[in-house]
C-alpha cells in the first residue's frame, strides 16, 4: 500500500473507533441511569454487573449501531478533508478518483470482516451471558405475542393453545393430538391446562379424550379434571423476549427449523435476524460508496451540509429496511429478500453519487 492508503486507512479506522467507543459510553450513561433502581434491588455484585452486563452491552450495542456509525465516520473525515482542500489537492495531482476512493474500502472490508465475526459469533456468546444475568438477578420475563399456537412435542405429538401465560404455566382451550402412520389415535380437548411444580405434572380441566384403533372405533372419556405428565414446558410456548439474539448461526438455524415444525407464527421473525447478520454489514460497503461520493465535494455549509444529508440517508436507509422486513413477516416475502433489498437499492443511489461525484 502507498502512503495515501495508509493516510487515508488509518484517519477512518481512528476516527470510527473513537466515535463507536463515544456511542457506547453515552449509552452505557443512559442504561445506567434508567436500570440503576432494578440494578440496586437485584442486589448482584457489581463485578457482576461490569463483567457480565455492562461489558456484553457494549458489545451487543457497538455491533447494532456499526453501520450507521461508519457512515458518519466517513462523513466526518471525509468532509473535513474535502473542506481542507486535501481531495482536490489528491485529484489535481494525478490520483483517479477510483484510486482516492480504494483505501475506503479497504478499510471498510476490514471493518465487515470484523462485524461478520462479532455478529455471528462473538456478539450472541455475550448476549447469552447479559441474558443469563437478567435472568438471575432482574427476572427477565418469558413472552408470548402469539395466539393459536400449535407446538409438535415430539415426533406425532402436536400441542395446542389458543393462549398461553408464562407467568402462570397455564393456558386457554388446550388439545391434544397423536398420529401414528398418517391416523388420528387419541385427541384430547380441555378449556384449561396448568403446570404443577410440585408434582412436575400438567393438571387439565374439563377434559374431553377421544381414543381411536386401528379399525377407526371412537371411545369417549370425560374428566372434570386430569393430572399427567407431557413432554412439554414453557419454554415451547413462551420465548425469553430476543433469545434468539443468545444464539450462534448454528443454533439459530436449528432453532428455526423447530419452530417450523411447531408451526411457530414468528418464523420470519426469526429468519430476519439470521439473514440481518450478514447483509447488515455488507451494508458498510454500500454506505461507504455513498459516504465517500457526498463527502469528497468542497461546497457551502461544511461538514454540517454533509451530517444532515447522511442524516436524511441513514433514515430513508432505515424506513426502507423496516418496510422490507415488516413486509417479510406480515406478507410473506422470504426473509433474505427482505433484508438484501435496501442494499441492493441503495448500492444503486451509491452508483449514481459515484458518478456525479466531483473528480
Amino acid at each position: 500500500m502507498k502512503k495515501l492508503d495508509l493516510y487515508i486507512i488509518k484517519r477512518f479506522l481512528g476516527t470510527f473507533f473513537f466515535m463507536i467507543g463515544a456511542f457506547v459510553l453515552i449509552a452505557v450513561v443512559f442504561d445506567v441511569s434508567e436500570n440503576i433502581d432494578d440494578l440496586m434491588n437485584a442486589r448482584a455484585p457489581w463485578y457482576r454487573i461490569v463483567t457480565d452486563y455492562y461489558i456484553n452491552f457494549c458489545f451487543y450495542f457497538g455491533t447494532l449501531l456499526s453501520s450507521f456509525i461508519i457512515f458518519l465516520t466517513i462523513i466526518w473525515f471525509t468532509s473535513k478533508l474535502a473542506q481542507q482542500s486535501e481531495v482536490i489537492a489528491m485529484l489535481s495531482g494525478g490520483v483517479s478518483y477510483g484510486r482516492f476512493i480504494r483505501p475506503y474500502f479497504i478499510a471498510s472490508g476490514i471493518l465487515v470482516a470484523l462485524l461478520l465475526v462479532l455478529s455471528h459469533i462473538v456478539v450472541p456468546m455475550a448476549n447469552r451471558q447479559k441474558y443469563d444475568f437478567e435472568v438471575n438477578y432482574i427476572k427477565d420475563p418469558v413472552t408470548v405475542a402469539e395466539r393459536n399456537m400449535h407446538r409438535e412435542l415430539e415426533p406425532g405429538t402436536i400441542a395446542y393453545f389458543y393462549a398461553f401465560q408464562p407467568a402462570t404455566i397455564s393456558g386457554d382451550n388446550f388439545s391434544l393430538e397423536k398420529w401414528k402412520d398418517g391416523k388420528l389415535t387419541y385427541k384430547l380437548i380441555a378449556s384449561s391446562a396448568k403446570f404443577v411444580p410440585e408434582s412436575g405434572k400438567w393438571r387439565i380441566t374439563n377434559a374431553q379424550i377421544r381414543t381411536f384403533d386401528e379399525q377407526g372405533a371412537k371411545t369417549l372419556e370425560l374428566r372434570a379434571e386430569l393430572d399427567t405428565i407431557l413432554p412439554m414446558d414453557e419454554h415451547d410456548f413462551g420465548l425469553r423476549s430476543e433469545i434468539t439474539s443468545a444464539m450462534n448461526y448454528k443454533e439459530l438455524s436449528a432453532f428455526i427449523e423447530a419452530q417450523k415444525l411447531g408451526g411457530s407464527g414468528r418464523v420470519a421473525e426469526f429468519e430476519v435476524e439470521l439473514h440481518n447478520r450478514t447483509a447488515s454489514p455488507f451494508s458498510i460497503f454500500v454506505l461507504t460508496l455513498i459516504g465517500v461520493s457526498i463527502a469528497s465535494r468542497k461546497q457551502r455549509g461544511g461538514i454540517g451540509a454533509h451530517l444532515m444529508m447522511a442524516v436524511i440517508i441513514g433514515f430513508i436507509f432505515v424506513f426502507i429496511a423496516r418496510i422490507t422486513t415488516v413486509s417479510s413477516m406480515n406478507l410473506g416475502f422470504p426473509a433474505w429478500v427482505a433484508v438484501w433489498v435496501p442494499n441492493v437499492l441503495f448500492t444503486g443511489v451509491g452508483l449514481f453519487l459515484y458518478s456525479r461525484a466531483q473528480k
